[in-house]
Formats: structure tokens, C-alpha cells, sequence
């Protein structure tokens, strides 16, 4: 389907505005993001899978942990790699919440899904070797690898030059820096709960997420 792409820094503004004008809170739209990215895991795995999710201290690794709670509701063998402290309160509220929940910390020795949620938008390059360790782990293992919203280490040209994602979900509006993967790539597009009038506000077409929560793009 045809939606407009954000700049990263469009979609930043996009996402203020609806915290700041809408009251809906980063706690919200993390779990929104966390369900919709537990439910895309849920598509790929069986009930014998070893799902690795990699998480850092933000906003990203928090709608990973939420995944990594609902994946474990779900019966799911969920794995934490947790590359740097987890300081931060939501994010450290969220692991709370993901190991009472029967999540595991550490890296598995097999693992048939690999997660990044490792930093999301707001990366620096380049990595810090802790991360850069973490990627090449994924990308040399079998590993099924899907990224939540914009995968770790990407170009700025969008090649996958960190974590080689098979599938990437990207959060309430396509990225610019997503339209140069590689076409064997899926990329979804995920509801967030961002309202039609944020959409409207920055003259771009909402998403028929009444329709369907998880679009493939």
C-alpha cells in the first residue's frame, strides 16, 4: 500500500506532538508497539522456538520487553540479551514486569528468532562494542532477524551494514530510511494509537489500521 515515508525527524516531531497535544504517554504507545511487535514474532515461531530479544535503555528496548512479556504470557521461550544496564524507569519497569512474566536473561545457545530492540531512532553511530558484539552474534547465527522499527547500525543510504534484518517493523508511518533495503526485506507498518488528527496535522494519510493493526508494506 501507498503511505507517505517520515524522515526520522518527522516522525520525531509527529510522535511529540501526539504526546504533547493528545496526552497519550510513552508508557502507551510502548505497549502498543510491544503488542504489535509480539504478535509479528508470534506469526514466525512455533511453540518450541528460542526467542532472543535484544534490548537497550530506551524507549525501543521498552517496546521489547513488552514484547518479550507477551510472548511469555503467550507460552513462549523468550531470551534477554540485555547489552547495557537497564537504568532508565520505564524501561527498567518493563524488565521488571518481562521476567516476573518467566522471560530469561542471557543469550541462548540456539536461537531461532532474533529481536533488535536493541536503540530504534534515536542511535548514534557509530556503535559502541558491547552492540557492535550483540549484532554479529545475531547476523552469524541462523537466526530468523526481525528489528523493531529501524534496525541497529543502519546507513544512512538504508543498508544493513549492523543488524541484517529479514523483517522490520516500523512504527505508525513508513521511514525514509527503510526505502532503500533490499527488496527481500519485509517491512509492516504497526498501529500505535496515534490519532487521525496528528496524521491530518502533518498532511499525511492515516494508515487503515481500523482495518488491520499490522500492515505489510
Amino acid at each position: 500500500m501507498q503511505v507517505t515515508s517520515l524522515s526520522l525527524e518527522a516522525f520525531k516531531e509527529m510522535d511529540y506532538w501526539a504526546v504533547e497535544k493528545y496526552n497519550l504517554s510513552i508508557e502507551l504507545m510502548m505497549e502498543n508497539a510491544g503488542l504489535q511487535l509480539a504478535r509479528l514474532i508470534a506469526k514466525k515461531a512455533t511453540k518450541t522456538s528460542v526467542i532472543t530479544i535484544g534490548i537497550g535503555n530506551g524507549n525501543n528496548g521498552g517496546g521489547g520487553l513488552v514484547a518479550a512479556r507477551r510472548l511469555s504470557a503467550w507460552g513462549f521461550n523468550v531470551n534477554l540479551d540485555l547489552v547495557v544496564p537497564i537504568t532508565k524507569d520505564l524501561p527498567k519497569a518493563q524488565l521488571e514486569r518481562a521476567l516476573l512474566f518467566g522471560a530469561k536473561e542471557g543469550i541462548p545457545e540456539t536461537t531461532d528468532i532474533w529481536v533488535d530492540a536493541y536503540l530504534g531512532f534515536s542511535q548514534r553511530l557509530p556503535l559502541s562494542d558491547a552492540f557492535a558484539k550483540s549484532i554479529e552474534l545475531a547476523n552469524t547465527s541462523p537466526a530468523f532477524r526481525i528489528s523493531l522499527d529501524i534496525p541497529i547500525g543502519i546507513s544512512k543510504d538504508g543498508k544493513l551494514v549492523g543488524f541484517k534484518a529479514n523483517q522490520v517493523m516500523t512504527l505508525a508511518a513508513p521511514k525514509t530510511i527503510l526505502e532503500k533495503l533490499a527488496s527481500d526485506v519485509e517491512v509492516y507498518m504497526a498501529d500505535l494509537g496515534i490519532p487521525k488528527l496528528v496524521y491530518e496535522h502533518f498532511n499525511i494519510k492515516m494508515p487503515n489500521f481500523m482495518e488491520n493493526q499490522l500492515i505489510a508494506l
